[in-house]
């Protein structure tokens, strides 16, 4: 087969999905997709868009603005009509859902050029917009442990998660993405555009939105559940409702040696599985394990996993029984430069940007490291995981 190797991956900053307050609240989620398109093909003048394969998007939910948008914001940013699209949705890892079909298009020969990307504006297509549950899901599951929230309480009590270990998620996940915002280390990954402050002001966006520099202990401490009474999951140990876009440019190996362009990690090996819908948290536990059985490899064979902070219950059940680091925060593998916790979790767009980070942390604090990994967790139990490696 031939070898799929990232070329480029690019996201937009995370704002807030909030009407008054987020920073992209004027911007629609195909306005951001265009915005990424655009620093794509500017830093890397030898890929024109008309000589893309595909356009493949994920989205967790492709109504109202949404609705498709991996045709119509490609023609509505101008780039040619010739050029395939396909929406897909695999709820949060839609994004990388659209990473793994690229891949495998890439490696079966079936296309050199292909770019996946995710978007999800959580502000003008609600969480859930539109959806009709099938009547018959009811006779299966109480229709009550499916809400993200519930599933997060449930993970907690069933793998018995302390409340004080997910504040302490919390705190290092927003420390973590501080250092690594003041450090400059997302700046190779973000394409800065212009949004509002809360006053109304124009201005230049270049970092994430929600990520929190002061965190009070005392006042996380005090906070209730809003999702059970006399629950352990709250807002602060909840990933946040947000704006945000990501893609990768992904290639053949023959065909990026052909056009001189540079490369350091290939995609390695992927798996889709799933779980009971009522604990979808858990997720990444079977998706992982399902990957280190088909490659024959663990934890300790890692260099830098990113797994996406949907809730602290479900990230610490699943670190904790995949061994992937520590049992508690500050992890020396998982999220080193924070996770969404602290960056926003825009559901489909999310699966698509930790691959980026993935592929960024590798590269600059990681060099020597042979493999990463990147897992999520998604809503009714989708989940997904990817393993990307050093090409040699």
């Amino acid at each position: 087969m031939e070898e799929a190797v990232f070329i480029d991956g690019l996201r937009t900053p995370n704002g807030r999905a909030h009407f008054e307050k987020g920073w992209f609240r004027k911007l629609r989620p195909d306005e951001l997709l265009t915005k990424v398109y655009d620093a794509l093909f500017e830093r890397n003048k030898a890929v024109k868009p008309e000589d893309v394969d595909a356009v493949l998007v994920g989205s967790a939910n492709i109504s109202g603005m949404q609705n498709d948008i991996g045709r119509l914001a490609w023609l509505a940013g101008g780039y040619p009509e010739s050029v395939g699209t396909n929406t897909l949705t695999n709820q949060c890892p839609s994004g990388m859902a659209a990473t793994m079909h690229a891949a495998r298009a890439i490696m079966s020969g079936e296309a050199d050029i292909m770019i996946a990307a995710g978007v999800e504006d959580m502000e003008k297509v609600g969480m859930g917009a539109n959806m009709d549950f099938p009547p018959r899901l009811m006779e299966r599951y109480n229709i009550m442990d499916i809400p993200m929230g519930a599933t997060a309480e449930k993970v907690a009590e069933q793998y018995n998660v302390a409340r004080e270990d997910m504040d302490n998620m919390a705190i290092w996940s927003n420390k973590k993405a501080c250092e690594a915002r003041d450090a400059g280390k997302f700046a190779n990954e973000i394409v800065p555009i212009m949004g509002h402050d809360m006053e109304g002001n124009e201005f230049l966006v270049d970092k994430d939105q929600w990520i929190r520099d002061k965190m009070d202990p005392e006042k996380m401490a005090a906070m209730q559940s809003p999702f059970k009474p006399g629950g352990v999951v709250t807002a602060a140990t909840s990933s946040p409702l947000t704006q945000g876009a990501c893609a990768l440019l992904m290639m053949s190996r023959k065909k990026a040696d052909e056009l001189g362009l540079s490369y350091t990690y290939k995609y390695s090996a992927g798996v889709f599985a799933a779980c009971d819908p009522t604990v979808m948290g858990i997720g990444p536990i079977v998706a992982v394990k399902k990957l280190f059985e088909k490659t024959g490899l663990g934890p300790d064979d890692m260099g830098a996993v990113e797994l996406n902070e949907a809730f602290g219950s479900q990230a610490l059940a699943c670190i904790r029984e995949l061994k992937l680091d520590k049992d508690n925060a500050p992890f020396d593998k998982v999220n080193q430069w924070g996770g969404a916790l602290a960056l926003g979790h825009p559901l489909g767009e999310s699966g698509a940007r930790i691959l980026v980070t993935l592929l960024n942390v590798l590269k600059t604090d990681c060099p020597d490291a042979k493999y990463g990994l990147a897992s999520l967790c998604g809503g009714f139990g989708n989940t997904a995981a990817v393993l990307v490696e050093k090409v040699s």
